[in-house]
Order: C-alpha cells, then structure tokens, then sequence
C-alpha cells in the first residue's frame, strides 16, 4: 500500500508541475505566436481567451493533483509508518493548493471580469487606461503565482529524487 500511495503523489506531483511547464512554456506561446500571426490583435484576444480557458481548466487538475498528493501523504501516516517529512511535505503543498487557489478563484476570475468589462482588445486600449493597468497587474500576478508553484513544486520533486 506505501508503494501505490507514494507512486500516486509522485504522479499527481509530476502532472502538476509538468502541466504548470506545458501551460507556461510551450501551450501560451505556441497560441499566442500563431494566433497572432494569423489573425492580429483580433488573434492576439483569440489566444488570450482560449489560454484562459485551458488556464481554468488546468486550475481544476491542480486542484485534483494537491487532493491526490494530501490524501496520500495522510493516508501513508495513517496506515504505515510515518512519511519522512511529513509536516514539511504536507506544508509544501497546501501552500502549492493555497497559491493555486489564489490564482485561479482570485486573479483568475478577477481578470474575466476586466476583459468582460474591456468588451475589446486589451491591447486597444490606452497606455494609461485604469482597465489595461490593471489587466497587465493581475496578468503579472497570475504568472508569479504559477512560477512560486512551480519552483515550489520542483523543490518537492528534488526531495523525493534524493529519498
């Protein structure tokens, strides 16, 4: 049972930060570059919409992943020995589930609410406009909070490399 409960942390950890790597590194470039490409600013608000909604979606997988990896990490102290780093581990992931929270429920919804009241291109707007400022914010913010999960996520993943 210790083998299947730690394989399955392992597993929604890799899921995890490797969703946080195709999402940042290789899906909104990709989608962004091409769109934009193709169709202008009009594909440049395309992009941003369709990597909104896989953002959210991936939001729904972290959540599932931090459940995954909390559920074993109780489940292995309960039915065997003790996890090594039990607490720290167990703290390193709430804090992942809590940054992932913020970023999808918070900043997530709080920059739909922006581009819906935009009604437009971001990029339409002023320079000094109050709307793009904060869109540019929160974007800012969205991308710290998925680079602190990730880093975070990596830390795990090179402590469970070294057990």
């Amino acid at each position: 049972m210790a083998f299947v409960l730690r394989y399955l942390y392992l597993l929604a950890l890799v899921v995890w930060i490797g969703g946080i790597a195709a999402l940042g590194g290789v899906t909104a470039p990709a989608l962004f570059d091409t769109l934009s490409r193709a169709a202008g600013p009009a594909g440049r608000e395309l992009a941003g919409a369709a990597f909104g909604e896989a953002l959210r979606r991936f939001h729904l997988a972290a959540y599932g992943a931090a459940s995954v990896m909390l559920a074993s990490l109780v489940l292995g102290r309960i039915l065997g020995p003790r996890p090594m780093h039990f607490g720290a581990r167990t703290a390193i992931v709430s804090v992942m589930l809590g940054l992932t929270l913020c970023s999808g429920l918070v900043v997530g919804r709080r920059i739909a609410a922006v581009r819906a009241e935009i009604r437009g291109p971001v990029a339409g707007l002023p320079e000094g406009d109050p709307r793009r400022i904060e869109f540019r914010r929160l974007h800012a913010l969205s991308t710290a909070l998925m680079l602190l999960t990730g880093a975070a996520g990596l830390a795990l993943l090179v402590w469970e490399a070294r057990e």
